[in-house]
């Protein structure tokens, strides 16, 4: 009895566009065969999807990553995926939480769960056939949305009505909730960024920052995670111009001291970074005059290549900068020594935060965005064989200058200057 009231009296109403989009993602081969390996397992095995797929479908956003619940146990997940081949890592089985893998494709499938025990950070958990429990275990009333691969939608807390009217709401009792994992105040300021249609609720507000000290039990590697999903070009323009949120944010993120800028971007601006990434974002907003940028790259954990990336950005900017600094010819030089994702990040930096327009700026961005960086027409063999040069520290230097010459006359070097170098 009840399955049958779970199946059939706690589903909302559903759109026609909201089922046909869900069942245009069932279409696909990967996702049905995921479907099928479940279903087929056992008389009783469920798989719905679940959270920000059906949140964004409900939205008409773009459907970027799939997540689904099951109320299998992790063991006879693992088993149901050996069977049909579905190849597949424990990515969090402690907590029910198995990853598939798909032809290159990861979905996370998640056992239906009740959380025991919390301490702010982990969660101790118990698995569950029960599908309204596992919602209400669940942060947000829109993350707690279900469907199944035909477009019936299960949903306890009424998540899709919340949604249509531009309400984050807590499943339960707020405090309780965040203290249960404190991230959930960086969720809310998220959901709320990109969803809400009202002012914050001032007891939210106030139960928000009574738990800001709990964000210290938080791992960098978290919390870094959190902020990529927070920083997109979509979402910035909004949260800068909601001064509550800002402020909360900066109370976690205090590095991130340029951050208003993206108050005050011009129509262009706001339509170029749209195009650029997380990295290039961040650098906008932790490189100053000071020692800023060293401590945020010190506190977070960012690969080698991200960090190299800031850090050109930085020792470009700390040098004295004119207009003669971005002529094509020192651009071409950072363009081949340091590579193209270097000069355009130099070009791109200083479009945004100079005050006035420069269309030259632009027509470089566009030259080296088309461009790849060419190749040295003169080798050690060339200069060996054509002037036996013996191969040593001579034949090096001799290289070395032909090749600074080279890049110095925008990748352009003659016989007669190559001949020049050698004899001197």
């Amino acid at each position: 009895m009840k399955n049958f009231i779970d199946k059939f009296f706690l589903r909302s109403n559903n759109l026609d566009y909201i089922g046909k989009n869900i069942k245009d993602l069932s279409k696909s081969a990967t996702i049905s065969k995921i479907f099928k390996a479940i279903k087929n397992y056992s008389s009783d095995s469920e798989i719905r999807y679940v959270g920000g797929c059906i949140r964004k479908i409900i939205n008409k956003e773009k459907v970027d990553d799939i997540d689904f619940a099951t109320n299998l146990e992790p063991k006879l997940l693992c088993d149901a995926l050996k069977k049909n081949n579905i190849n597949f890592y424990e990515s969090g089985i402690e907590h029910g939480t198995i990853t598939a893998i798909i032809d290159g494709s990861k979905f996370e499938i998640t056992s239906l769960r009740e959380d025991i025990s919390t301490d702010g950070r982990h969660a101790k958990v118990k698995f569950s056939k029960d599908w309204k429990m596992d919602a209400s275990r669940r942060d947000f009333t829109i993350n707690s949305i279900y469907s199944d691969q035909d477009g019936n939608i299960f949903d306890p807390y009424e998540g899709k009505k919340d949604l249509e009217n531009g309400s984050i709401n807590f499943i339960g009792n707020p405090d309780k909730r965040i203290k249960e994992d404190y991230l959930r105040i960086l969720r809310y300021l998220r959901f709320y960024t990109i969803y809400s249609k009202k002012k914050h609720q001032p007891e939210i507000l106030k139960i928000l920052k009574i738990n800001l000290e709990g964000i210290r039990k938080i791992s960098k590697e978290r919390l870094l995670d959190e902020l990529r999903k927070l920083i997109k070009s979509s979402t910035l323009e909004k949260l800068t111009q909601d001064e509550q949120s800002l402020s909360l944010v900066l109370s976690i993120f205090p590095e991130l001291k340029n951050i208003r800028l993206f108050k005050k971007l011009n129509f262009d601006k706001r339509n170029m970074i749209k195009n650029l990434d997380f990295i290039f974002l961040i650098s906008l907003m932790v490189i100053d005059e000071s020692d800023n940028m060293d401590y945020f790259l010190y506190k977070y954990n960012l690969s080698k290549n991200d960090k190299k990336r800031i850090k050109n950005l930085d020792d470009f900017y700390k040098k004295e900068i004119n207009s003669k600094t971005f002529t094509e010819n020192n651009m071409n030089k950072i363009f081949y020594y340091k590579g193209k994702q270097a000069v355009l990040d130099i070009l791109n930096y200083r479009v945004i935060r100079s005050k006035k327009s420069d269309f030259s700026l632009n027509e470089l961005i566009d030259y080296y965005q088309n461009s790849k960086i060419p190749m040295i027409p003169v080798n050690a063999d060339f200069l060996m064989k054509k002037y036996e040069i013996p191969e040593g520290k001579q034949l090096g230097e001799k290289l070395r200058a032909i090749e600074e010459q080279w890049v110095k006359n925008n990748f352009k070097i003659s016989d007669q200057q190559i001949n020049s170098i050698i004899k001197n």
